[in-house]
């Protein structure tokens, strides 16, 4: 999907989502065994419940119904981020401090391309955001740039 389609998606849904009381995590478009799949994560402080799930899926649904701008027949599901929430926004990185990650990186920093750790810390580096990242005693200072996908880790 392009990215002038994805922020026309955005766009339209940002209000819907406020409506609700609830923010978009993640967005994903995608061809699937049954064919294509309009995927949106959403959150709300306290969780998420099924029924925030199939109101935002009926309002959302109807909005881009009305607007078509989505050029191939596809399947929308509304669901919660999970357990293993992805973490993209600021407000994701500050609000799970102290909380086990899982980052995958754009290049190796360390010789390594894949940390698992406590996010201690996200804070304004030289040149830019960085992650501060315990992993077995040991401190590493990730730029936010280099940082490919993140997720929390789910803890029993």
């Amino acid at each position: 999907m392009s990215e002038e389609t994805l922020n026309r998606i955005h766009a339209l849904i940002t209000p819907i989502l406020s409506h609700a009381g609830t923010e978009l995590v993640d967005i994903e478009y995608r061809r699937e065994s049954r064919g294509w799949v309009l995927r949106l994560y959403i959150d709300k402080e306290g969780g998420v419940t099924l029924d925030d799930c199939t109101r935002v899926s009926q309002e959302v649904g109807r909005s881009l119904d009305v607007e078509e701008f989505i050029p191939n027949p596809y399947t929308l599901e509304v669901s919660s981020p999970g357990l293993d929430r992805p973490l993209q926004r600021d407000k994701d990185f500050l609000k799970y401090r102290g909380f086990r990650v899982n980052l995958r990186l754009r290049e190796k920093i360390d010789g390594r391309r894949h940390f698992c750790g406590e996010l201690t810390d996200y804070e304004d580096g030289d040149g830019g955001k960085v992650l501060v990242l315990s992993v077995g005693g040991k401190t590493f200072r990730i730029p936010r740039e280099a940082v490919l996908k993140a997720n929390l880790v789910y803890e029993l």
